[in-house]
């Protein structure tokens, strides 16, 4: 028997056009609720690839989340282990540790959700801030989260 697929909710038309738009924002340096520019290489095509993400600051540390689960930018980010965040002409370098203890991610997720649940709510299956530690500790192997350690 296959294992399933792991969680991944694809941009729609829409989507990619308010994608488009919040990263063009973020390049322009118009960065909307702490939205940035994500540039990471492509791990098949080695070409940058950018996507805007919400960094989300928690304990002192930076970090992102998927809200769409297992995207490209996040299998990108595990082979190229770092990448850029850009708002107008500020890019940081950075590298990545990925989060896998569910404990942890759950904690991070919460924080993340209390912030902008408003915009993601709905890729995290009826999932938000004020679910039970439990439901947020069975959502977090959808929803990948890596801390951000900046190189420059």
């Amino acid at each position: 028997m296959n294992a399933p697929a792991p969680y991944y909710l694809k941009a729609g038309p829409l989507g990619v056009r308010f994608n488009a738009l919040f990263g063009k924002l973020a390049r322009l340096g118009v960065s909307l609720a702490g939205t940035a520019e994500l540039s990471v290489r492509g791990r098949t095509s080695g070409t940058m690839q950018r996507i805007p993400v919400n960094p989300h600051t928690y304990e002192g540390d930076q970090y992102l989340v998927s809200a769409r689960g297992h995207s490209q930018w996040v299998r990108n980010m595990r082979v190229a282990g770092g990448g850029e965040l850009r708002v107008g002409r500020k890019v940081r370098t950075f590298t990545v540790t990925e989060i896998t203890d569910p404990v942890r991610q759950a904690e991070i997720l919460r924080a993340y959700l209390e912030k902008w649940g408003w915009e993601v709510n709905r890729f995290f299956q009826g999932v938000t801030a004020k679910s039970s530690d439990a439901e947020l500790q069975a959502a977090a192997g959808d929803h990948p989260v890596f801390r951000i350690t900046l190189v420059n």
